[in-house]
């Protein structure tokens, strides 16, 4: 992965809805440039375009790839595109959003209707990457402009493509996870490492990043594991972000290793139903750690409560409003300027660099919660901080609200 950023973005994740330090350029009649520092969590940058959306025709249609993955995109990236997207100035009519629910066959099916129905770029998220390619060969073909979102078809035609710096987001759960198993005294850790779906690329990466760090630390991050002067590793043979089958997948290692104590679990989902198992068994807080991504409120209530040692924070309204800048410059047939597109990614399969637009996230622990997704207004502090958990028989009862408290989260 070759990644070229323009300017550093981790002092937005790390304060949320910042002062911005740069209005657009609209001082003249010329066509305004918008810049990737100047997006806020009030979406107000986004009414800037509105002079682009008059010069465009057609509509701009996303297909999102699933329910079932992951709670992000029911949380955060159906409402915060939407958003961004009706902010610009885009008329309902000019709208198209979808989730093909799992299917890459629907996924297809869904561009295809799409286009017919006039839409002049695609947001998609794809299911994996020879459905994305298809259908962007589809949409080349049929002269419709499409931005990988969030994961990068490999050997696709996209314009752009716009995500996370997906190793430096593996990177941080390989950090937290060592540096959860200093604090709360691991000292002989037995680690299961576990992945994302093998067909999703940022699956890869994030693996690339957290192995990188487990190996640095004197892990054994080998295919099957094995023991080191570190500590011991088994890893998951084969990755998914089903998280009924992630549980199924750790069941049978504890099963088979019952002294496993810690895991790398690579988003918030695979890790919830493991440690409710876990809680099942008389799990108690803050001994076994467990890693996670995308700030999930289920995900957030396990680290307050001391079951997961943290989770990354990608702001996804960050995110949405680059995709849709891009894709109202697009849909107007003008480049979009080198302030948002900021950098470079490198398709490993067709060899070509791909323009994107690369955001950095942070990793937040319990001290940093109230400071990021609370201020962010991201998570709700009156959801996060209900009076209890749902009873796990042979398990310490989490009192969210008595977290919170102890935390200063309001």
């Amino acid at each position: 992965m070759n990644f070229k950023t323009g300017r550093a973005l981790a002092s937005v994740a790390m304060v949320g809805s910042f002062v911005v330090a740069m209005l657009p350029n609209v001082s003249s009649a010329s066509t305004p440039t918008v810049s990737d520092s100047t997006f806020n969590t009030s979406f107000s940058t986004m009414k800037y375009l509105k002079s682009i959306v008059a010069k465009g025709k057609g509509s701009v249609a996303v297909i999102l790839p699933d329910t079932k993955s992951s709670a992000r995109y029911l949380q955060f990236d159906t409402p915060n595109l939407k958003r961004a997207l009706t902010a610009s100035g885009l008329s309902a009519k000019n709208i198209i959003f979808q989730n093909a629910q799992g299917s890459a066959a629907t996924q297809f099916t869904m561009a295809q209707a799409d286009i017919a129905k006039g839409a002049k770029v695609l947001i998609i998220d794809p299911l994996d990457s020879s459905t994305g390619a298809v259908i962007e060969t589809y949409a080349h073909q049929h002269g419709v402009a499409v931005i990988d979102y969030d994961r990068l078809t490999l050997g696709g035609a996209r314009s752009y493509y716009v995500s996370f710096n997906n190793v430096a987001v593996g990177t941080l759960i390989g950090q937290g996870e060592v540096a959860c198993l200093n604090a709360w005294h691991v000292t002989k850790p037995v680690i299961y490492i576990s992945y994302g779906a093998a067909t999703d690329n940022n699956a890869t990466l994030f693996a690339q990043g957290y192995n990188k760090v487990l190996s640095a630390a004197g892990f054994n991050t080998a295919p099957g594991g094995g023991t080191t002067s570190a500590g011991t590793t088994y890893t998951e043979s084969a990755g998914t972000w089903d998280g009924n089958q992630a549980l199924v997948d750790f069941q049978g290692a504890f099963t088979a290793h019952p002294n496993i104590n810690a895991a790398v679990t690579p988003n918030d989902n695979n890790a919830s139903g493991i440690i409710s198992y876990l809680q099942s068994k008389g799990l108690k807080p803050n001994t076994f750690p467990f890693t996670g991504q995308d700030a999930s409120l289920v995900g957030f209530q396990n680290v307050i409560s001391g079951y997961q040692c943290g989770t990354v924070y990608k702001p996804i309204w960050l995110e949405a409003q680059a995709t849709v800048a891009l894709a109202v410059y697009l849909r107007a047939h003008i480049k979009p300027p080198s302030t948002l597109a900021n950098g470079f990614t490198k398709d490993s399969v067709s060899g070509k660099n791909v323009p994107s637009v690369l955001l950095t996230a942070t990793w937040v622990t319990p001290d940093k919660v109230q400071s990021t997704v609370i201020h962010d207004g991201v998570i709700k502090a009156s959801d996060l901080c209900t009076s209890s958990a749902p009873t796990v028989a042979g398990s310490p009862q989490p009192t969210y609200a008595a977290d919170c408290t102890a935390l200063g989260i309001k």
